[in-house]
């Protein structure tokens, strides 16, 4: 998807998509089925009124027929009474019936979203997925509470007020009728205006929502580097072509209503002109007169309501297919059809000729084979760009490899479903995300069979049990969104307590320790001694003096293995790994001097 699929608008009514939109309604058909015939009756009941006006007029008043208008008034009275309760039923249930598919429809995009691999999200900006779950979504909301189901008592209500006309007086019926050219050729230009005017307004919104969420999330970048005012003013720019477009559009409405106004007046004009000379050769009643001006203040109401639902029509056309284009992506890792359990895994991994790119044959990864015995901990070393956090990627499936293959216990990865696969593999980024609520729901994930013993136990091995319990709160306390009140060690080691509750038989640690102070790093190197036992463990870091007990360094450059060995045989190769270690050795020491 491309800032483009945000200015599709697409048909007014396109059958394939609407079938798959209909899908949505199938689960609450009888409910759907009593909000048409309510429309139906509402529609009806609405309708006949004016004809109440001639019998009242004509036949009661005209005739002194006290007891008849008495009669004709009460039974006036009672059919709007049926009439509001009917309107309230069918007005309530419609909008039910919205709710109902929004809720569907918002739980499989989420759904869908949750399952999409690593590759979909690399390619889509989060701004544009949330327009696509709210403001796309919402349009749908509109189509199903107000716009399929009262298309109908639109419709049933011109039908019967043309119906009416034409029995009470034909004539005056073509007279009425007679604009309606004018009426069609005006609603034509609208819906050409209107629905360049809202391709805008859409990709307007996708904009904001797109800068809000890139600039809230990077507004400390913004004010270290005193870049409000110029994010203010690149924002003021984006609202103001949302106004202008809104503006736009409004400007199209306000110059149609009025117009459909001023015919409807011109109308008026016509029955009354006809009228007069009728009544005056006595084949017009002042009764059908009356009749008539209600039915044209009637008839043009829902008229301009199937304008605005038009309109409802054509964006939700819009949103449904930039929704559908979501679902129907298929960026993800699939499983295999028969998966093979890996409920007591050993540990040993294997990577056997893997090649991988993210894009066509831009190989990050060049023909790796390594082997890891169960139990054992190696280390991956490299420069920025060297693949590092690309092979654990690769081995929590994150992404599928185009050559070669991984296994695990001699299992092909591939073969294993993910959650198998992941439930066994326990991992703590650098990039540490905290949700908001508690501490204890950040450590278990909401995970039933951990116990807080459990999680306590797990804060307690890498050294955060006494921060946690200084908390108000303790386990119980408050976590803002991101863990915002904390520091990045706190948080580092929170995921790290996660990690460990989950009691994993592989741990992958990727630079897991770089961004804590020397304090912190010795409680988790501490824990991380008697927690890699009898695990099998990888660990990346670009501090060297963290993996010097590694059993296993593999010093990568390039995307391919350059080297391998322990820390005293690297050195003693006199390769890439000891330029790493003397210019680690050599800032260190400056360090220290200053």
């Amino acid at each position: 998807m491309s800032m483009q699929d945000d200015e599709i608008l697409g048909k007014a009514y396109d059958s394939n998509l609407m079938m798959r939109l209909i899908r949505y309604l199938r689960p609450y058909k009888w409910q759907v089925t009593g909000a048409i015939v309510l429309s139906m009756v509402v529609a009806l009941l609405e309708s006949v009124r004016p004809f109440f006006t001639k019998i009242a007029v004509d036949d009661n008043i005209a005739k002194g027929d006290k007891e008849g208008l008495l009669y004709t008034t009460m039974l006036f009275f009672a059919v709007l009474m049926i009439r509001g309760v009917m309107q309230f039923f069918n007005a309530y249930l419609t909008q039910w019936i919205g709710q109902k598919t929004i809720y569907d429809l918002r739980i499989e995009i989420y759904r869908h979203l949750q399952y999409r691999s690593l590759r979909f999200f690399d390619k889509n900006p989060i701004g544009r997925l949330i327009t696509r779950v709210t403001n796309d979504v919402e349009v749908l909301n509109e189509m199903f509470s107000s716009g399929i189901v009262m298309v109908f008592s639109d419709v049933f209500m011109i039908i019967g007020i043309v119906w009416l006309m034409f029995s009470m007086n034909w004539k005056l019926a073509i007279i009425t009728l007679s604009v309606l050219p004018f009426l069609f050729y005006g609603t034509f230009l609208f819906r050409k205006k209107a629905r360049e005017a809202y391709r805008e307004v859409r990709l307007q919104v996708a904009k904001i929502n797109t800068f809000m969420q890139e600039h809230i999330s990077g507004m400390l970048v913004d004010q270290i580097f005193n870049r409000q005012k110029k994010s203010f003013k690149k924002f003021e720019y984006i609202n103001g072509a949302h106004r202008d477009a809104n503006i736009k559009s409004i400007f199209y409405y306000a110059l149609f209503y009025p117009s459909v106004d001023i015919i409807g007046s011109v109308v008026v004009g016509l029955i009354i002109w006809y009228s007069a000379n009728g009544i005056i050769e006595g084949t017009v009643t002042i009764g059908t007169i009356m009749a008539f001006l209600q039915f044209n203040e009637m008839f043009w109401r829902p008229i301009r309501d199937l304008s605005e639902k038009y309109n409802i029509m054509q964006t939700a056309m819009a949103s449904s297919e930039r929704i559908f284009k979501l679902l129907d992506d298929k960026t993800a890792i699939i499983d295999s059809e028969n998966p093979v359990s890996l409920n007591k895994t050993k540990g040993k991994i294997e990577f056997k000729n893997v090649w991988f790119a993210y894009n066509d044959e831009e190989w990050i990864l060049k023909n790796i084979s390594l082997t890891i015995f169960p139990g054992e901990t190696i280390a991956i070393v490299g420069h920025t760009g060297a693949g590092k956090t690309t092979i654990i990627n690769l081995l929590d499936r994150m992404y599928d490899i185009q050559k070669g293959e991984i296994l695990i216990d001699g299992i092909n990865i591939k073969n294993v479903s993910q959650v198998d696969l992941r439930k066994n593999i326990g991992l703590v980024m650098q990039d540490v995300f905290l949700f908001s609520g508690d501490v204890k729901t950040n450590i278990d994930l909401g995970n039933e069979e951990i116990s807080i013993d459990k999680v306590k136990h797990s804060a307690e091995m890498v050294g955060v049990k006494k921060f946690i319990d200084s908390l108000q709160g303790g386990f119980s306390g408050e976590v803002k969104e991101r863990g915002s009140t904390f520091s990045v060690g706190q948080k580092q080691l929170i995921s790290f307590a996660r990690t460990l509750a989950y009691n994993p038989q592989i741990l992958v640690l990727d630079e897991a320790t770089s961004s804590v102070d020397t304090e912190t790093e010795i409680l988790i190197q501490q824990a991380i001694i008697k927690l890699l036992q009898d695990r099998t463990s990888i660990v990346i870091a670009h501090r060297l003096s963290t993996i010097q007990r590694a059993d296993k360094i593999i010093v990568m450059h390039k995307g391919e293995i350059r080297e391998s060995g322990n820390h005293q045989e690297l050195l003693a190769v006199g390769g890439i790994y000891q330029k790493l270690y003397q210019l680690q050795y050599k800032e260190q020491e400056k360090a220290s001097l200053n």
